[in-house]
């Protein structure tokens, strides 16, 4: 009987939400984003949610005054819903077309590795609206595993593989377990990309200071690039008003290689979470900072 009541809600969810992109369907991709933005703007300061945000802003940035933390609290809010609300309509951006409202920058490194055959780590983090990066590595018809946890409600993980694949992602890895990782190895050895963030907690990783306090990082995309030989290609996405948007792919990461592998590893794990770092110092309010990516007693006091 648990089972079928749970089975039920999994379906009222979804039933959810296939009601509400129903009812997106009329209005423009800007229309839905500044609504949703504005919705999520005026509830999400008043969840527990809040308060991760504003330790994670205070712990990133020290020297910044009540008054600015109040101002990015305010307007990460409005660009998480934005991000939120973008999601269900993604499948109408063409990245590539006149009027495209995504600007892309440094395109002729994924141009080179597809002319070459070539696969490569593709790495970033949970900036802006971070579901369209894939968008520009598709649509470029760069073959690329792209990395994801599925959700506990299996009904809406199949509507969210649907969404990703009408943006053109279709070769999706689970996250975890070694069958994930063993699919991650042979793509790259075939010469496709595979892509992962690498700025979130994780338990299992190794400790990188993060703005100066330690933080658990997965070392997952430098351990393949080093087992496979492939290059560690930084991306990233910001926000350049309403729903506009850049994504620009960055030059290399280079592996530290001085034969100490473990050493190595923490090195290039330490270079990944700089270029994270430089990426929310220069964009503020573009990251997702309701995440706790410090150890949980950070966030019982007062910062």
């Amino acid at each position: 009987m648990a089972r079928f009541f749970k089975h039920l809600i999994w379906r009222l969810e979804v039933m959810a939400y296939d009601i509400l992109r129903l009812l997106m369907r009329p209005f423009s991709l800007e229309q839905v984003s500044r609504l949703a933005g504005w919705l999520v703007g005026f509830i999400g300061p008043k969840t527990s949610k809040h308060h991760i945000a504003k330790t994670n802003m205070k712990l990133a940035f020290p020297d910044a005054d009540a008054a600015q933390i109040e101002t990015w609290l305010k307007e990460s809010w409005n660009r998480m819903g934005r991000t939120f609300g973008e999601f269900p309509l993604l499948g109408r951006i063409k990245v590539f077309d006149k009027n495209s409202n995504v600007e892309v920058v440094g395109l002729e490194i994924l141009e080179k590795l597809k002319h070459d055959k070539k696969g490569a780590v593709l790495i970033s983090g949970h900036f802006a609206n971070w579901e369209l990066m894939a968008a520009v590595f598709s649509q470029a018809k760069l073959p690329v595993r792209v990395t994801y946890r599925p959700t506990n409600n299996p009904y809406f993980d199949k509507r969210i593989r649907a969404q990703r694949k009408a943006y053109g992602i279709d070769l999706m890895v689970p996250k975890s377990g070694p069958k994930g990782a063993k699919e991650l190895i042979q793509a790259l050895r075939m010469g496709d990309s595979v892509a992962l963030l690498n700025d979130q907690k994780f338990n299992e990783g190794i400790e990188i200071p993060f703005f100066g306090h330690g933080a658990m990082t997965a070392p997952g995309p430098t351990r393949l690039a080093m087992q496979t030989g492939a290059p560690l290609i930084p991306m990233s996405i910001v926000r350049t008003g309403g729903a506009n948007f850049r994504v620009t792919i960055h030059k290399e990461i280079k592996l530290v290689d001085t034969g100490k592998r473990t050493k190595d590893i923490h090195a290039t794990v330490l270079k990944i979470t700089g270029f994270i770092e430089d990426q929310i110092r220069a964009n503020p309010t573009d990251w997702f900072w309701v995440h706790r990516r410090w150890p949980k007693d950070m966030y019982k006091r007062e910062v």
